[in-house]
């Protein structure tokens, strides 16, 4: 039985009748509606896997709601029908990703055939994606130059990896070359705004959402509606949760999207800590100091996520809260859970911790073949989504939509691959994280880093009465001058976290509803 699901929209659908029964009687499930802007609306809350749309309307245009179509479902497939044969029109729909182009009138089997096809013509979408972005470009390069606040630089950044996704389609090496160096220069820049306006931001002023407001501001509110399941990804990035996003989307109705910040460093034992906490480090070393480690300490810097969440939830004066905690360190922890996700029906609230990309990045500087599998950003998401297709995670969320449950999904911190070495001098007490280092005596480059002499100004707790904080900004990690070069080139081209940057820092929270 053919389960494909096709939304027809023309402004004369009565007249298509006949051609709605035809496709029905051959088991095509056909929805309808007359105009570009409730086409939008239905497909932001329905899965539809072609798009019939009339190019001639009133109001929004074929072209104008395709726009937009891409913008919420840049994969869903897209058939254009017009009664205009005008060569710019057909070609400027082609290059924004349509499947097929028919002319009026049509008859059924026209339809019927397109749909069989499903034509794409990469070669146009290819030469208008790169025609699109070189026109772009000089906007970009405007928009990133005259940024002035947080919310400037999620859109900014967010208009990029949609960018850059659309160019690693394509197989134009020199494109994306452009891309990375606008990138670049875009870190460059942000490192800066960070460098101006962090220290107000942890202290309250003019702040963005952070890692301590997520369960406040955002967690809490979505209890309304239960159960609800809360994954955290470890060390998900935005443009790897744009790859594994459609596959989620088959079974979940996005129902918010919202880009915050994660507090510095950008790793698991502080951006999560604070997270569940609701605490800046500093606060939680003052405050609950036997779930505090610093660096320099022997033992797991994450033991107490649990414990902080219900010292959280205690402050938060949330009461009856029925709510379980899970942390999933390998496959047979995934299976285990996926397995037995029904007797969770129970809880208010799941928490999942997954920890599987973290692993993968840091198995990246220590085994050749990841090394092989993921040498830049575009094979990275690529491993990302293989692995996260196969994986006891998406059988949970498969699961998780069935059983009714409420889903709920972030990160603590993004990652980069890091490109350029800096020098740094520091103690044998000092941390050996590549992208932050904490300790006594820190010398390095002002240019290459971020430095906080006194780590209270950022809430940061110190491991000593002179201990400084070193952040590598850009895509710069630190190295010691003790065999520079040996290190230097082992770690080049490797994901590290922990530092200064868009992906390290500007990360997803999305709550979705089963469909």
């Amino acid at each position: 039985m053919n389960n494909v699901k096709i939304l027809w929209v023309d402004d004369q659908i009565d007249l298509l009748k006949s051609h709605i029964i035809f496709l029905n009687e051959r088991n095509y499930h056909v929805d309808t509606c007359t105009n570009g802007n409730d086409s939008l609306e239905k497909i932001s809350n329905h899965r539809y896997d072609v798009i019939l749309l009339d190019e001639n309307m009133p109001g929004l245009s074929g072209i104008e709601t395709l726009k937009k179509i891409k913008k919420i479902d840049r994969n869903i497939k897209v058939i254009m029908i017009t009664k205009s044969e005008e060569e710019n029109i057909m070609e400027e729909a082609i290059g924004r990703e349509i499947s097929d182009y028919l002319i009026k009138p049509v008859n059924p089997n026209q339809i019927l055939l397109s749909l069989k096809k499903n034509l794409k013509n990469k070669e146009l979408v290819r030469d208008s994606n790169i025609s699109e972005y070189q026109q772009e470009f000089r906007n970009l390069s405007f928009n990133m130059m005259n940024i002035s606040s947080w919310n400037e630089w999620i859109d900014f950044y967010l208009d990029l990896i949609e960018w850059e996704l659309r160019l690693s389609e394509i197989d134009d090496d020199t494109m994306i070359e452009i891309l990375n160096n606008q990138k670049s220069e875009a870190n460059s820049l942000f490192s800066k705004f960070i460098e101006k306006n962090y220290e107000s931001w942890v202290n309250g002023i003019n702040s963005p959402p952070l890692s301590i407001h997520i369960i406040e501001r955002f967690v809490i509110k979505e209890l309304e509606q239960k159960p609800v399941i809360f994954i955290v990804i470890d060390n998900l990035r935005y443009d790897q949760w744009r790859i594994i996003e459609p596959s989620i989307l088959e079974f979940y109705n996005k129902e918010k999207e919202i880009p915050y910040f994660s507090i510095l460093p950008t790793t698991t034992q502080y951006a999560r800590n604070s997270l569940f906490s609701g605490l800046m480090p500093k606060e939680i070393k003052d405050k609950f100091p036997q779930y505090w480690k610093d660096d320099h300490e022997d033992g797991g810097k994450n033991l107490y996520e649990s414990e902080l969440f219900e010292k959280n939830i205690n402050k938060l004066n949330i009461i009856n809260l029925k709510h379980e905690y899970h942390k999933i360190i390998n496959l047979k922890n995934g299976i285990k859970l996926s397995g037995n996700l029904k007797q969770l029906l129970q809880n208010d609230l799941t928490t999942i911790v997954y920890n599987f990309v973290d692993m993968l990045s840091h198995s990246k500087t220590e085994m050749e073949m990841i090394k092989e599998l993921a040498p830049n950003d575009k094979a990275y998401r690529s491993l990302t989504n293989s692995w996260f297709i196969n994986s006891p995670l998406f059988e949970i969320i498969k699961n998780a939509a069935e059983l009714g449950f409420k889903l709920i999904i972030t990160t603590d911190h993004g990652t980069i691959n890091v490109k350029n070495p800096t020098k740094i001098i520091g103690d044998r007490n000092t941390s050996q994280n590549l992208r932050y280092k904490t300790g006594r005596s820190l010398t390095s480059s002002e240019k290459d880093n971020l430095i906080y002499d006194n780590p209270h100004n950022i809430l940061l707790p110190k491991t000593s009465l002179n201990s400084s904080f070193v952040f590598a900004k850009e895509d710069f990690y630190m190295v010691y001058p003790n065999n520079y070069n040996h290190f230097s080139n082992y770690f080049k081209n490797t994901y590290q976290h922990g530092g200064v940057s868009m992906e390290e820092m500007i990360i997803p929270f999305i709550t979705l509803s089963p469909k």
